[in-house]
Formats: C-alpha cells, structure tokens, sequence
C-alpha cells in the first residue's frame, strides 16, 4: 500500500507531491531492479507500477482534499472577524482562578476587551483635473471598508463552493 497523504494533513504542492512518489518507487524499485524487469519483460515492475498508480490516485484525491480544507479553514478564520463598517462591540470575559471566596463561590477573573468603532462609511478624497492640479475634494466610499467586503466576499466564495464532505471533516 503506497498511500502516504491522509486526510487533514497539511496540503503538498503537486512537485512535492511528485518527488515524494517518485521517491517511493525508488525506494521499493531501484534503477536497475526496474531495468532488468523492463528487459527481461517479467511484467513485476508493470504489476507494481499499476497498483502504484491505483494508490498515488487515492493521495492526489486526498491532496485536493487538504488544499479545499486549508482554504475552507482559512475562509472561515476571515469570516469570523467582524465587519469594520459595523465595529465592534464590548466583550466581558470571565474566567475562573480556581480559588474560592469566604461562601464557597469561586473566584473569577473578569476581562473586557473594548469596543472597536465602525469606520466612516465615506471618506474624503482630493481631486485633480488632467493638468495634475488640485480641484477639490469630493466623498468616496471607505477603501477599507470597501477592502473589507471584497475579502468577505471572496472568503464566502470559497465557503459557497467548498464540497459537504471537506465542511463536515
């Protein structure tokens, strides 16, 4: 059995993919085994070779598999932060120290993150004629907000075309 990607690895590009095969074949058929196979027309290094490639088929499907659950992973880590245009609000954090109070309540450890403020939807932008001169200013959306929502966008993207089975691993 010749299968050394498993599903949730970490993802190999196609050449390290590659030279990882082509170092197992070496491995288990050095060159002049695979030779003298070939010449003599036993049909070993053939019969090897087609179980190899039944095998090496089941890793490049498990590899495709650890890409789309790296990019899935990362798509949800970007949907997970909150949406500059709406801000933030106060968290409140309670942890326990594992020591009690005089009633027997245990003690927490209270932490508050603050607020963040949602950006300015617009923000104010000067403008120049052909000649490269100042004309004026003029209201343009927010480009990090507008930023902020391309990422988004593209994040759910992937989500949106990422197989049932890679969401459910």
């Amino acid at each position: 059995m010749t299968q050394f990607v498993t599903k949730g690895d970490a993802p190999l590009t196609s050449v390290q993919l590659e030279k990882r095969a082509q170092k197992y074949i070496k491995r288990v058929w050095p060159d002049q085994a695979r030779e003298k196979s070939i010449r003599t027309a036993d049909g070993a290094f053939d019969a090897f070779m087609t179980s190899f490639s039944a095998d090496h088929d089941v890793n490049v499907a498990n590899n495709t598999f650890n890409w789309q659950l790296a990019e899935y992973r990362k798509a949800t880590t970007r949907l997970e932060k909150y949406r500059l245009a709406d801000g933030k609000p106060e968290q409140t954090i309670e942890t326990p120290t594992g020591t009690f109070d005089e009633d027997g309540n245990e003690v927490m450890e209270v932490t508050v993150i603050p607020a963040i403020d949602p950006l300015e939807a617009t923000v104010e932008q000067t403008t120049y004629d052909e000649d490269g001169s100042v004309t004026g200013t003029e209201d343009v959306p927010n480009p990090l907000i507008v930023a902020d929502d391309e990422e988004r966008a593209a994040a759910q993207a992937v989500i949106d075309v990422t197989p049932t089975e890679v969401k459910e691993f």
